[in-house]
């Protein structure tokens, strides 16, 4: 592969390709998050809601894909999966789900000041410090890997397993 994808009109700079040293330290750093998220108790299911829910409101399309499978391969439910852009007007998710999810879009669109503070203080009732720091790095980590992957138009190709 040459660094590019899509056609001549339309090609994009696949930035991972092109840049591999700054794509590598990226994922050492989505693997430091992953010992942090695990270490202050977070669960791998509420991580790949928080990834799933950042690539939702980012509308990263590789990244939907591969994190729909880690969530099921975790243990996830196709009802909570499909129900995850209205978990507020839900009850499926459990208090901790709901305060990272918050959390996650706050990080997500850090602008609205408000919807940032009514979701800490949200945090703050049920995550601790810790597991607060852990849930807004897996945020920054995946609204990261969003960026990469929207802007080189990675794509989604059908795989055997479906």
């Amino acid at each position: 592969m040459d660094g590019t994808a899509g056609t001549p009109a339309r090609r994009r700079v696949y930035v991972d390709k092109q840049s591999p040293k700054a794509y590598h330290a990226l994922v050492q750093t989505a693997e430091a998050v992953r010992a942090t998220a695990a270490d202050a108790g977070l669960d791998r299911i509420l991580v790949e809601l928080v990834n799933l829910r950042v690539s939702q409101i980012n509308g990263c399309a590789a990244c939907l894909d591969v994190h729909t499978r880690a969530a099921l391969r975790a243990g996830e439910t196709t009802r909570r999966l499909g129900v995850l852009p209205a978990w507020r007007d839900t009850e499926l998710f459990t208090p901790r789900e709901r305060a990272a999810l918050g959390l996650a879009e706050a990080v997500t669109d850090p602008a609205d000041a408000l919807a940032q503070e009514r979701a800490y203080a949200e945090a703050r009732e049920v995550l601790d410090e810790e597991a607060i720091s852990a849930v807004i790095w897996v945020a920054i980590t995946i609204n990261a890997f969003n960026r990469v992957s929207i802007l080189s138009k990675h794509p989604v190709r059908e795989s055997p397993q479906g």
